[in-house]
């Protein structure tokens, strides 16, 4: 492949969708994980609410402590509006960015928050990049894939010999309810299943840790309401929140982050940070 992606056997170039590469045009505007209408309205949300925020300042510490060197290549699977992405770049501003997202109308909020970032439509089942980025990240995308261990192998053929993933899942499955379903998502993970399917693409685990995990009988009631009709059901309602109530769930958050940071791993929780490392090489 050359700079426009052009194969040097074939002469074959990939189209372009909205000014993005498209790799699966076909999948670019709807799948079956995930509904492209939500990016909108959680472009809208994101940057104002605590579990956004709080994900973002935890993966920041993450890839700060295990990939703290200055100039490395990134790449997000699946990076959605862009607000993870973002986040990456607030943390490490010298590192080179790039992410995929098979929504081409994700891409385009992605866009608008990251300029510099090469962006690109694809498949994270079939990814054209082999040993291209130091480290790859995937937030909450996992669960939206039934082939999530196909990713892997993929994302661990395009990681270096010295690459590293972080990756963050929704856990525990008494947690499954009306708004995984809306989401899209096909699973929710236990500690456990992850870990081994991790192990089986050949990554070793550096680092595992639940996270809401203080909030997490809230959050156990709170999925435990009245089945709404599907038709009435809103999936962003609840990350509406208001002020007072959503800034002292943020000191929540900030409380069990510092916790993290201090060493403290917590075995329960909505959802799972982990940092894992390609075999065959340091991170």
């Amino acid at each position: 492949m050359n700079a426009d992606w052009q194969c040097h056997r074939c002469g074959h170039r990939p189209e372009r969708i909205d000014g993005f590469v498209a790799f699966d045009p076909a999948l670019a505007r709807r799948s079956d994980g995930f509904k492209p209408e939500y990016f909108r309205r959680l472009a809208d949300v994101e940057a104002g609410n605590f579990w956004f925020v709080a994900r973002n300042k935890l993966i920041g510490w993450a890839v700060r402590h295990y990939f703290p060197t200055e100039k490395r290549k990134f790449c997000e699977i699946g990076c959605g509006t862009g607000y993870a992405l973002a986040g990456i770049a607030e943390a490490m501003p010298n590192w080179q960015l790039s992410a995929t997202e098979i929504y081409a109308d994700g891409l385009s909020f992605a866009a608008d928050r990251v300029r510099a970032a090469s962006l690109y439509q694809l498949d994270a089942r079939r990814m054209p990049f082999r040993e291209e980025f130091d480290v790859i990240g995937a937030f909450d995308v996992l669960e939206h894939i039934e082939q999530d261990e196909q990713v892997l192998t993929e994302i661990h053929r395009a990681l270096t010999d010295r690459g590293g993933l972080v990756i963050t899942v929704p856990q525990h499955r008494f947690l499954w309810s009306q708004q995984d379903e809306h989401a899209c998502h096909v699973r929710r993970y236990t500690a456990r299943e992850i870990r081994q399917k991790l192990e089986h693409a050949n990554f070793e685990v550096q680092f595992s840790s639940s996270f809401v995990s203080l909030l997490l009988p809230l959050m156990y009631l709170t999925r435990r309401r009245a089945r709404l009709p599907d038709a009435e059901y809103d999936m962003t309602a609840d990350l509406r929140l208001p002020r007072v109530l959503n800034a002292l769930l943020a000191f929540v958050m900030s409380v069990e982050r510092a916790l993290i940071k201090a060493g403290i791993r917590f075995p329960f929780g909505g959802s799972l940070l982990i940092v894992a490392r390609k075999n065959g090489g340091a991170v």
